[in-house]
């Protein structure tokens, strides 16, 4: 496990991070009690972040990327984890604060490691990732506050990005009837092969001004946020259930109560790095009734080499579904 290689950033010129293919040992890795061979990573919106620098999400260089990887453990002194499993990491600060999966090995602390779960392979864990648990989360999280496949339409927005287009397969698969929104109508064949019913173009959307407009939806995945949740807040049935987890389109959030105690709207937060026991039983439900159908369509393979093709892809709006890293 000497000179492998990694994927990771310095700290350059003006205090900006410039990535770097190196060859690292074992003992460059951050801290942990588990070794991993690394089988997959995925490249997210994050991950392209940090390669920029933006928002100062890394505070400590040198950093090897990757918020999320899948392997098999070499060596542990963690009695939990064994020699031979397979596992996913995701979280935890791995690629920020933590090494992490853009690399050929990783070494991580053993609370921080989950068993893969029976029914997933680790390529499709991968592809998964941590975009496609958000998904997940998201709609188990809907589906404890009243969501079912009979409530009416769910809209998702950022159809065609990473999560977005998970989030589109796992509902059409449960049975849920989904209208994916996007910027990139030239997908629309991508997004109807998915599943979607529906596909709306975001620039069609008249946001409007008024405090509730026509009620449309049953749930919404939201991967944007700014004016587009505002908008859906005002937008959804009574008691419908809005899923949050991006802020692409703004940070700032513009509704008034009325959603909420006029229709009972329900706004989620959600976040992906979520305590163990959660995470093992939403990890569970991806194996099974939310497994994805069509993650060789959502996926394209990439190496070490096309990483910095890719965060360019992701930042500059023009990637569609999800890079799955090989190592």
């Amino acid at each position: 496990m000497s000179g492998f290689r990694a994927y990771r950033l310095f700290l350059g010129q003006q205090e900006q991070p410039e990535g770097r293919l190196v060859n690292v040992d074992l003992d460059d890795l951050s801290a942990g009690d588990v070794v991993i061979r690394v089988a997959y990573s995925s490249v997210n919106y994050k991950d392209a972040l940090v390669s920029k620098g933006a928002n100062r999400i890394v505070r400590e260089y040198p950093r090897i990327s990757g918020i999320d990887l899948t392997g098999t453990v070499e060596e542990s002194s963690d009695p939990r984890v064994a020699i031979g499993d397979a596992v996913i990491v995701h979280g935890f600060g791995i690629g920020v604060d933590h090494d992490g999966g853009h690399a050929e090995y990783a070494r991580i602390p053993g609370d921080w490691v989950l068993p893969l779960p029976s029914g997933l392979s680790l390529r499709e864990a991968a592809a998964i990732g941590v975009a496609g648990y958000t998904a997940a989360l998201s709609i188990h999280l809907m589906e404890l506050n009243g969501l079912r496949p009979d409530s009416g339409k769910v809209a998702v927005t950022g159809a065609t990005g990473g999560a977005g287009s998970i989030a589109i397969d796992m509902l059409c698969g449960a049975g849920y009837s989904v209208s994916a929104i996007t910027g990139k109508m030239a997908e629309r064949d991508y997004l109807v092969a998915l599943g979607a019913d529906e596909v709306i173009d975001r620039a069609s959307l008249e946001f409007g001004s008024k405090p509730l407009e026509k009620s449309r939806w049953a749930g919404a995945i939201d991967s944007v946020g700014g004016q587009m949740l505002g908008w859906l807040t005002r937008t959804m049935q009574t008691y419908g259930v809005i899923a949050s987890f991006g802020n692409v389109g703004g940070m700032e959030l513009s509704t008034t109560v009325l959603p909420f105690i006029l229709r009972g709207v329900r706004l989620i937060g959600i976040i992906a790095n979520s305590p163990m026991p959660l995470r093992r039983e939403v990890w569970g439900r991806i194996s099974r009734e939310l497994k994805p159908r069509h993650l060789d369509a959502i996926t394209q393979e990439i190496g070490l080499d096309d990483l910095p093709q890719a965060f360019n892809s992701l930042l500059s709006g023009q990637s569609t579904g999800r890079f799955l890293l090989v190592l």
